[in-house]
């Protein structure tokens, strides 16, 4: 099929949903699709795989766009929109792959072209838009409305987990639906140079690390306040608390806190690092963290830490009970007290965390291997062809 993957992301960037576009695409590519991946201008130029990469007009003045909604990139959005008829016009597409917001800019390419769409499910922009903008609740009824229509409109939604999957069926309950969860990122023949143990002086303390953007969904403040309740607790070793990645303002505003709280010999914010050393990072943990407190999707990093082969505790919220369970993670109440007291029991039973880490790693190679998102998306996609025919003989392009 001749594909027209919509991302509206800068990319290529070192995070979670440019990471999994590239995933994406090149898997596409490799299953014999005519790939055709439109961008935003912004971002790093890297070699791709049997795909050919396509970049929205740049806007002068605009750059530094993060994730979630912003001015910046509502700007970009439109930019792409209109590359993205310029591409309909020169390309006769069988259809197009639409990621987060770009699915409504396919609702309208399906009325103009008559081509038809799957919805790519990240996220749920209603909900992640409300989370952090709460203001906007009047505005709750119009967003799901318009979200209704676009799965409505696809010919089939590829959802990241089950909870956006069912956010899918709710709005549209005979619609085609896959969970296509993301993958581990690991490389463990990538090997850095960096010890961060020796240079940061942990070398003899259990070392906590969080790896990911400091936004606040990612609980960084519950993670701060658990482990200051945790340090004031006696144990056999001294704790560490490590974390990777953040804007440099990000890193600015919790380095001014973690001061106040007196734990600048603790807790260190150590900003970003390349995801294809993740592994070698990783392996310089004791246990690993994911403290989100808010969200539906599985965060991207939750499959590489399962196959790091170290303990992980999480919130005990839908947004890891999608993948992990108390075989896998240690999973506790998004509240300071409890994840205090996790970490205190993880960093006093060796025996524990290793039981955990084996049964993680094995989970991984079984449900969400290479190999296994290959598999999936291969299904998927052999579906949607399917469901692109019966469409063409019905000549029932509303899906």
């Amino acid at each position: 099929m001749k594909i027209l993957l919509l991302a509206p992301q800068p990319f290529f960037q070192e995070r979670g949903t440019p990471i999994a576009v590239k995933l994406l695409a090149e898997t596409l590519g490799a299953q014999g699709h005519d790939v055709h991946l439109l961008v935003f201008a912004e971002g790093e130029d890297i070699p791709l795989t049997k795909v050919s990469l396509h970049r929205a007009w740049k806007i002068i003045g605009v750059s530094g766009i993060k994730p979630g909604l912003s001015l910046k990139k509502l700007l970009c959005d439109v930019s792409l929109f209109f590359k993205a008829i310029s591409l309909l016009r020169k390309h006769k597409f069988d259809i197009v792959h639409a990621v987060e917001e770009s699915v409504f800019m396919a609702l309208v390419f399906k009325k103009i072209f008559a081509v038809p769409y799957v919805c790519d499910m990240d996220s749920c922009m209603s909900v992640q838009i409300l989370d952090k903008f709460p203001g906007l609740g009047f505005l709750q009824k119009i967003m799901q409305y318009l979200e209704k229509k676009a799965v409505s409109g696809s010919v089939g939604v590829m959802a990241v987990c089950n909870a956006l999957a069912d956010i899918a069926t709710g709005y549209c309950p005979g619609k085609f639906t896959a969970v296509i969860e993301d993958i581990s990122l690991l490389d463990n023949e990538q090997q850095g140079d960096e010890d961060l143990r020796k240079q940061l002086d942990i070398d003899d303390t259990v070392v906590f690390m969080y790896v990911g953007n400091l936004e606040r969904y990612q609980g960084i403040d519950l993670l701060l306040q658990s482990f200051a309740l945790a340090c004031t607790q006696e144990t056999e070793k001294k704790m560490s608390l490590v974390l990777l990645g953040g804007s440099e303002d990000d890193l600015l505003s919790y380095r001014k806190q973690i001061n106040k709280q007196k734990l600048e010999s603790k807790v260190f914010f150590c900003g970003p690092r390349p995801v294809s050393l993740l592994g070698f990072y990783l392996a310089q943990a004791d246990i690993l963290l994911s403290p989100r407190v808010q969200g539906g999707n599985t965060p991207m990093k939750i499959y590489s830490y399962l196959d790091s082969g170290k303990p992980v505790l999480a919130t005990n919220l839908e947004t890891h009970t999608q993948v992990l369970d108390g075989k896998i993670a240690c999973l506790v109440n998004a509240k300071a007290e409890d994840m205090a007291e996790a970490m205190i029991t993880l960093a006093r039973d060796e025996q524990l965390g290793k039981r955990l880490a084996e049964s993680a790693r094995q989970r991984v190679q079984e449900e969400y291997s290479s190999l296994a998102f290959q598999r999936k998306l291969k299904s998927f996609y052999k579906q949607i062809a399917f469901n692109i025919d019966e469409l063409a003989k019905n000549k029932n392009w509303d899906g």
